[in-house]
C-alpha cells in the first residue's frame, strides 16, 4: 500500500530550522602586539564589546608568515559578548579581510601585514574556523569563504582532527576555548530562560 501523499513529514522527514546562535571569535597574530589594539578597535567597533581575552601565547609552529608579517609572531584571541549566527562567518571573514587592510594603511609598523585576524566561532559541539582557501575538508560558505570545523568538544576535553593546526591542539588554547564555550552556555541559557 503506498503512503498518501505528503506523508514522508509524518514518518519523520526533517524540517530546516533556525540555527542555534554561536560564540565568535577572533585569532590575532602579529609580530607587533601593539597592532593587536589596532585591530581589536576596528573589530569592536564593527562586531561590539569583547568579553573574553586571552594571553598571549609565542606562535613558533610555522615560518609561513615570517616574510610579509616579521617575528617572532604571537598569537591573541579575543572573543565576543554578542552571538551570531553561524551563518554571518563569511560575512565576518571578509570584515576581518578589510580590516587586515586598514591596519596595514596605517604604516605604523615596518612590515607588509602587520597582523593576521582569523575569525571562528566556539559551538557546543564543535570550534570553527573561516579561510579564504578551498581543501577537502572545508565546506564552501559564501562570499569567497570556507568554513572548516577545527576542533570537536566531547565529554568536556576539545579533540583534535588529522587536519587541525598545531598551535590549535595544544592545552593553553583548550583551556581558553573551553571559557568561551562556558560563556556561550550561559548566555544561550539566559536567552532561553
Amino acid at each position: 500500500m503506498a503512503a498518501p501523499r505528503g506523508a514522508a513529514y509524518h514518518l519523520g522527514m526533517g524540517r530546516p530550522r533556525e540555527a542555534e546562535p554561536v560564540k565568535l571569535f577572533v585569532g590575532m597574530l602579529s609580530a607587533y602586539p601593539g597592532a593587536f589594539a589596532a585591530a581589536e578597535s576596528y573589530l569592536a567597533d564593527a562586531l561590539g564589546s569583547i568579553d573574553a581575552r586571552s594571553d598571549l601565547f609565542a606562535h613558533e609552529f610555522t615560518e609561513y608568515y615570517r616574510d610579509e608579517m616579521g617575528q617572532p609572531l604571537v598569537r591573541y584571541f579575543a572573543a565576543f559578548d554578542m552571538l551570531i549566527a553561524p551563518g554571518e562567518l563569511a560575512r565576518i571573514k571578509r570584515l576581518a579581510n578589510d580590516i587586515e587592510d586598514r591596519v596595514a594603511a596605517g604604516g605604523e609598523w615596518p612590515v607588509v601585514r602587520p597582523v593576521n585576524l582569523d575569525p571562528g566561532y566556539v559551538a557546543p559541539s564543535k570550534l570553527v574556523l573561516a579561510s579564504t582557501k578551498d581543501f577537502s575538508h572545508r565546506i564552501y560558505l559564501d562570499e569567497g569563504i570556507y568554513g572548516e570545523v577545527t576542533l570537536l568538544y566531547e565529554r568536556g576535553l576539545w579533540k583534535t582532527l588529522p587536519w587541525t593546526y598545531p598551535d590549535y591542539r595544544t592545552p593553553a588554547y583548550h583551556e581558553f576555548f573551553s571559557g568561551v564555550r562556558t560563556r556561550l552556555m550561559a548566555q544561550r541559557k539566559g536567552t532561553h530562560g
